[in-house]
């Protein structure tokens, strides 16, 4: 069973968003709707920091990882984009040579989107229950460089934050954090533009709620759990005016929705839900047994949610 051992994470600094109100073209009335109606009002942003150094500042808080180096076998770096460095060049190489990992099988999945970390997580316990050791581990690294126009935002939804984590995840059943169901959907129909047009835009909107709901429920049935006994939701933290509309297709109270951090960080590519998992934990909002589940969504589009037990 997949299970995650430990989680870090690292935010660096936050900004107003209204400090990037030219380099995201937003009218003074976008700029209202995004703080008042979405709960945006600062990014975790850091302008001198590459993506390499966000992702070892998480993994370096990682404190269980050390010493057991040489049981990592994987290193999965989970992407929203594809890497904007020139072969064979990577930010995910310098950090498995920094931290001692250069034997392990290292690559990165994007193929989800925003998504991909989730994928990454159920990947890495494929792996793992696949690997003749049982002391087996993989360490899964996520968040990315909002270096260029199109990455600071997804127009009229969200501003794109750096926050990065670094998780460890075992095949152990009595794992910190078991995962008991995972479901994931793909809707290709939106896979042959970058930048969705208005059309494609205002059909992936309509979308948006039925799809993750879809979802949702697709994990719970797979967990054996219903949707009253979760403790709470770690969700993409997009914005909040969307979790209002699904907390409410749902039946769900908005306020077992984790968002307390959508007002600072921004959405921080494939790393949220990771993010949001170990600032719940240091909050004491997860007690053992409590049941939870983690939600995101890729541009692209794929819809994926997974549940898991604290």
């Amino acid at each position: 069973m997949t299970s995650i051992v430990a989680v870090s994470s690292c935010l660096p600094e936050t900004i107003p968003i209204a400090r990037f109100q030219r380099e995201l073209r937003l009218t003074d009335v976008q700029l209202r709707r995004y703080q008042r109606f979405y709960g945006l009002s600062e990014v975790c942003r850091d302008a001198h920091a590459t993506e390499t150094d966000l992702l070892l500042r998480a993994a370096a808080k990682l404190a269980e990882l050390r010493g057991r180096e040489h049981r990592v076998k994987y290193v999965l770096q989970a992407r929203t984009m594809p890497s904007p460095l020139p072969y064979p060049l990577t930010s995910l190489r310098p950090v498995q040579e920094e931290l001692g990992l250069r034997h392990a099988a290292g690559f990165v999945v994007s193929q989800h989107a925003c998504a991909s970390g989730l994928l990454a997580v159920d990947m890495a316990g494929t792996l793992l229950a696949a690997d003749p050791d049982p002391d087996a581990l993989a360490l899964v690294l996520a968040g990315e460089k909002a270096c260029t126009g199109l990455t600071q935002s997804i127009p009229d939804v969200t501003v794109m934050g750096e926050g990065t984590v670094a998780l460890l995840v075992s095949a152990d059943r009595t794992g910190p954090d078991r995962m008991l169901g995972y479901a994931a959907r793909t809707h290709t129909r939106f896979g042959d533009e970058f930048i969705m047009g208005e059309k494609a835009a205002k059909d992936f909107q309509d979308l948006y709620g039925p799809g993750l709901c879809e979802v949702i429920d697709a994990a719970l049935d797979e967990a054996g759990c219903s949707l009253d006994e979760l403790a709470l939701v770690l969700p993409h933290n997009v914005n909040r005016l969307s979790w209002i509309g699904v907390c409410k297709a749902l039946g769900l109270p908005l306020e077992r929705v984790f968002l307390d951090l959508v007002p600072y960080t921004g959405h921080c590519f494939c790393a949220d839900p990771f993010i949001n998992l170990q600032k719940a934990g240091e909050l004491g909002r997860l007690r053992p047994g409590d049941r939870y589940l983690m939600t995101s969504v890729g541009l692209g589009a794929t819809f994926a949610a997974m549940v898991l037990e604290h």
